[in-house]
Formats: C-alpha cells, sequence, structure tokens
C-alpha cells in the first residue's frame, strides 16, 4: 500500500501557482526523494502535504484515507511530520525541551518516555547534549535535534527538507546513515535535498521535478545512472 499519494496537485502561494499536476506514490517504509532545480516546486511540494499550503486542486492520501482537508495540527496527529529546512529550533531552549515540543499531541504525549529514549539511542549526541540550549550546538547536532524532534511527534511519514543544506561531509554522510535507519525502524521517509547524488544513491523512490510537474521518475539508483538525470542534474 502507498503510505503516500499524490494525484493531480495543484498548489502555490497567494495566487501564484507553483504545482501544476504532481504525481507521486510511495510506499511503505521506503525512502523518497524530490530533487530537481532551484524554484521547481520541491518545498511548495512538502508544504502541501504538510497543509501549510493549500491544496487548490488535486488530492493527498496517507495510507488510503484523504488528508487534502485535515488542518496542519490533524495531519500531525495522522502521522506526517515536517521537519523543516533550517532546522527551526527555539535557540534558548534546552534540548531536551526542543524535542519535548515534538510530542504534544495525545498520542505523542503519551509515548514521550518512550519515544524520547528511541531517539536517544538514535541520536547518542542528543543525550550528551541534553540539558544543553539548542543554540549552542553545531549545524550537525542541530539538524540531529530537528530530526529528532520530528521523530517525538510518532510519525508514519517524515518529511525532510534539505537535511544536508550547510553542512560539512562527513556529517551529511551521518543524516544519511541516520535517514536509512530510520527507514529501518519502520518510518517512511519522503526528503527534498540539494545533494542530488547523495539523495539518489540513497533513495528508494525518486522524483525529477521541473516547473511543478514531474519530469523523470523511477528507482534512485537508476535514476543515478540516468543519463538525462546527469547531464541536467549532476553536471555530467
Amino acid at each position: 500500500m502507498s503510505m503516500l499519494a499524490i494525484r493531480d496537485l495543484h498548489s502555490g502561494y497567494g495566487d501564484v501557482p507553483i504545482l501544476h499536476g504532481f504525481d507521486l506514490d510511495i510506499e511503505e517504509r521506503m525512502i523518497g526523494a524530490v530533487v530537481g532545480a532551484n524554484g521547481a516546486g520541491k518545498t511548495t511540494t512538502m508544504r502541501a502535504v504538510a497543509g501549510i499550503l493549500p491544496t487548490w486542486r488535486g488530492e493527498i492520501s496517507l495510507a488510503g484515507e484523504r488528508i487534502d482537508g485535515l488542518t496542519p495540527r490533524q495531519r500531525v496527529e495522522a502521522g506526517v511530520v515536517l521537519v523543516p529546512e533550517g532546522r527551526k529550533l527555539f535557540p534558548s531552549m534546552t534540548v531536551r525541551e526542543n524535542l519535548e515540543l515534538g510530542s504534544l499531541h495525545p498520542r505523542a504525549k503519551a509515548a514521550r518516555a518512550q519515544t524520547l529514549e528511541q531517539v536517544f539511542d538514535i541520536f547518542p549526541r542528543l543525550l550528551e547534549r541534553e540539558g544543553q540550549k539548542a543554540g549552542t550546538l553545531s549545524g550537525g547536532e542541530q539538524q540531529m535535534c530537528a530530526i529528532g524532534r520530528g521523530l517525538m511527534s510518532l510519525p508514519r511519514l517524515l518529511m525532510l527538507d534539505e537535511p544536508s543544506l550547510g553542512l560539512a561531509p562527513i556529517i551529511v554522510q551521518t543524516i544519511f546513515d541516520i535517514v536509512r535507519r530510520i527507514r529501518e525502524e519502520g518510518v517512511t521517509v519522503l526528503m527534498v535535498e540539494q545533494n542530488v547524488r547523495h539523495a539518489l544513491a540513497l533513495s528508494d523512490r525518486a522524483w525529477v521535478l521541473e516547473q511543478g510537474r514531474v519530469e523523470f521518475e523511477g528507482a534512485g539508483q537508476e535514476m543515478l545512472n540516468d543519463d538525462r538525470v546527469r547531464k541536467a542534474y549532476l553536471g555530467m
């Protein structure tokens, strides 16, 4: 069954259309990657699925249930969680306080202690820093905290918007290893990523967006070897 199914999605900002009939299917326990040039509609897609932007036309379904009529909060409660570009942590709050903010809805709050333990198991660095203010963390540690906060919401679909942005190459590899582990824990992951080579190598399924439409799609490794993708996005 598809964890996320998008059909003929049209969305945008104000009265400016960005997505022009976007289709996507990602199955349970998959890693999916949405790639493309700046302005292609990648972040718009994530925000529309999260409910931050309206669905002007089309359908969005989670595990067979329509969610395009739900509020952003209701979508989080249903299991759709977005980790935004730029992390958006509360810098004056501690790591632990930032993580606990991810578990405010009743289902997540009831499991907070257990989920926090799991997050610290995935991110031992955060356990070491749990009493430290988030604003004093390194960029990689802040990204770990942002992903950990997303996991505290008990996602069925975890969406990551540019998880490697601004990070050193060695930290990028760590973040992608963590994404792989999250998938192994049973969470479906959909990411927007400017590091196309890494994203395609990691993903089970990938979509290349151009001007709000899917130009190419396929298995990540197949896309990595596709001459059209290599020429347009990998400089090869």
